[in-house]
């Protein structure tokens, strides 16, 4: 029957856990903190990528692949860059092993030295910028609009899955532009694809938002974000999208002919999203039975449980599900049919609530003779019967209020715990009870430093289309300019 998991109230942290695990969507693998994507955790993983890829294309986009080791000497050319990423890097210094005169097994060769360290990317700016000199010499090589499916690697020492491991999966973009103005709105561009993407697939609310300087991307003169709200009160950064200005390209020396015939250095964007939008996912919508997943990323959207005595019941239900599973198909509905008879009923059913399918259907004899089938709804538990002649739209139709309903739940659940705080000691008591905070902020990274050391809180962004009434800073009483969000983070 169903796997037990930790409830939410008693320990959330155990609940992701067992929940990430008991779904079968990740486990910890050999490498210490590295993970292995189980195949249906990959399947959700997949329809995010398609349905981000298919968007980046549509806004002009092509992919490319860029190795995965960088020499040490590139991430030296940006000075801030280095010392963002100096402490996460894993480095490669031999190429050769042998085996060991004792016969222990085997050791790294002394003279295999490499003469430069290679670095495990961490991010490819370094490598990207160094390739695109070759690219641009003229304005007409420009912009230059790439984007890469790839693994990183950032030496976490606290680790959890999907959430921070030190191997993870992402997409980088990488684009490179004649004016500011142009990567400025390639940065803004891509940052409403990433919202359109959590709100309309993912069914997660965000808020955009600028960065401070102190949360900044190490090398970027401005990083937007998308910032998303867990069920426990906790923010967790969902997306970034970086104007770098022209710093990589003063690093690599990127210049460019423009129309009047005169050199400049190209301007650039990075932006991404990885494998911790699972987190999110699980984090956002999840309860004490198991997963509760979007349809627009569920693996299969419906799941069939015939329910049978003998084989002529079986048969007779297995015709009646070819006919139904032809028309499912037919409108783009994936589906599963489980006539598995090493398991009982009962037990799949708790399996697929556990797994978070949108749709169950269970079809017995009875059924049959009444032409109905039991339809059950992952995201409220409910149940109705209803008529095969209209099941395929009767479906259609669910799946849309699902995905909306489950939206909406996340939106009404926000809202529960947003609120505006006016004084530091205010601040102080209602950041342990979790949610966004909207508070006025001098500015300075001083007072953000402050806040930071004394209660684990960040400012998550600095809003978009927030209230930009001007007030006086809850810590130091000095001007502020608008209220920013904080939040304690994942």
């Amino acid at each position: 029957m169903a796997k037990e998991l930790t409830s939410r109230a008693e320990n959330y942290a155990q609940w992701y856990n067992d929940l990430v695990i008991k779904a079968d969507l990740a486990e910890n693998s050999a490498v210490r903190g590295c993970m292995v994507i189980k195949p249906y955790g990959y399947a959700i993983w997949e329809k995010m990528q398609h349905e981000l890829d298919k968007r980046f294309k549509e806004t002009g986009h092509v992919n490319a692949y860029f190795p995965l080791f960088i020499p040490k000497s590139f991430l030296s050319k940006e000075a801030d860059h280095v010392e963002g990423f100096a402490k996460e890097c894993a480095v490669v210094t031999h190429y050769r092993l042998k085996n060991n005169p004792d016969g222990s097994g085997v050791v790294v060769d002394p003279a295999a030295k490499l003469e430069e360290e290679l670095i495990v990317r961490p991010t490819s700016e370094t490598i990207i910028w160094n390739t695109y000199k070759n690219w641009i010499h003229s304005y007409r090589d420009l912009p230059i609009l790439c984007n890469q499916w790839a693994n990183v690697v950032r030496w976490e020492m606290r680790t959890r899955l999907f959430l921070r491991t030190a191997e993870f999966l992402w997409q980088e973009g990488h684009t490179a532009h004649a004016t500011k103005e142009e990567a400025l709105e390639e940065t803004v561009k891509m940052l409403n694809v990433y919202a359109d993407f959590a709100e309309n697939v993912m069914a997660v609310p965000v808020l955009k938002g600028v960065k401070t300087a102190n949360e900044r991307f190490a090398g970027a003169l401005e990083t937007f974000c998308i910032e998303a709200l867990m069920q426990d009160g906790k923010a967790l950064q969902a997306g970034t999208s970086h104007f770098l200005g022209q710093n990589f390209a003063k690093a690599f020396d990127v210049t460019f002919m423009n129309k009047e015939n005169k050199q400049e250095l190209v301007w650039a964007t990075s932006w991404g999203v990885s494998t911790r939008l699972m987190g999110a996912l699980i984090m956002s919508h999840s309860d004490d039975n198991g997963l509760v997943l979007p349809p627009a990323l569920a693996p299969y959207q419906v799941v069939i449980v015939p329910i049978y005595k003998n084989q002529e019941q079986l048969d007779a239900i297995n015709a009646k599900v070819a006919e139904l599973t032809a028309q499912l198909k037919a409108v783009g509905i994936s589906f599963k049919y489980d006539n598995d008879d090493s398991k009982k009923p009962g037990w799949k059913f708790a399996e697929y609530e556990l797994k978070g399918v949108p749709v169950r259907l269970a079809m017995g004899a009875r059924d049959l003779e009444n032409n109905t089938v039991e339809v059950a709804r992952r995201d409220t538990l409910t149940k109705e019967t209803v008529s095969f002649d209209n099941l395929t739209e009767y479906i259609q139709n669910l799946l849309d209020a699902i995905q909306k309903n489950i939206y909406q739940k996340a939106v009404d659940f926000r809202a529960s715990v947003t609120r505006e705080v006016n004084s530091y000691e205010e601040f102080k008591v209602e950041i342990e009870k979790g949610g966004f905070l909207l508070c006025h902020w001098d500015g300075t990274p001083e007072t953000e430093e402050k806040i930071k050391e004394e209660t684990k809180a960040t400012i998550r962004c600095i809003p978009l289309d927030g209230d930009t009434t001007p007030g006086v800073c809850m810590v130091t009483g000095k001007p502020s300019k608008q209220r920013v969000v904080f939040a304690r983070a994942y």
